[in-house]
């Protein structure tokens, strides 16, 4: 199995564990003398079997990823570690523009005016640098993603 397939799998574990906590809280309280539409203890024993799986899907997944390497030579976990920064930086760098490069609208010039304490210009260009790294980045994890096989 690829490296993709088993993050496709982890993330359909995801959701199924979404899904079984939704049907355990809709069966956990009936009122008195009814039966729940399903039998909370079935619903426990599958989420048992899929936890199970869950955890067995990350572990490879955490084992792949730290042995695995990148045409650059990190590591594919060196390279998720610099993608979120990358990532966390192009936020944080989004909201700064935002914030700086808002229109002062004043009545009259006696209202106060506000002036931003950053280049937005300069910061826009370093938000297209890092936008574009973290592209570049994402691209390069994700082929390796089809070609690395997984560490079972």
């Amino acid at each position: 199995m690829k490296l993709a397939e088993a993050l496709v799998q982890r993330a359909d574990l995801k959701r199924r564990l979404a899904e079984i906590q939704g049907r355990l809280t809709q069966n956990a309280r009936v009122q008195e003398g009814e039966q729940p539409y399903e039998n909370p203890d079935a619903i426990l024993r599958e989420m048992r079997e899929t936890l199970d799986s869950f955890r067995t899907v990350i572990q490879q997944i955490n084992r792949t990823n730290s042995s695995s390497r990148l045409e650059d030579g990190r590591t594919l976990t060196d390279a998720l570690a610099e993608r979120d920064v990358l990532a966390a930086e192009q936020r944080i760098r989004e909201a700064l523009i935002k914030a700086a490069a808002q229109v002062d609208f004043r009545y009259s010039r006696s209202e106060i005016k506000q002036v931003a304490t950053v280049d937005v210009a300069e910061q826009r260009r370093t938000l297209d640098s890092t936008a574009r790294a973290l592209r570049e980045l994402d691209l390069s994890i994700q082929r390796a993603n089809w070609q690395i096989d997984l560490i079972e």
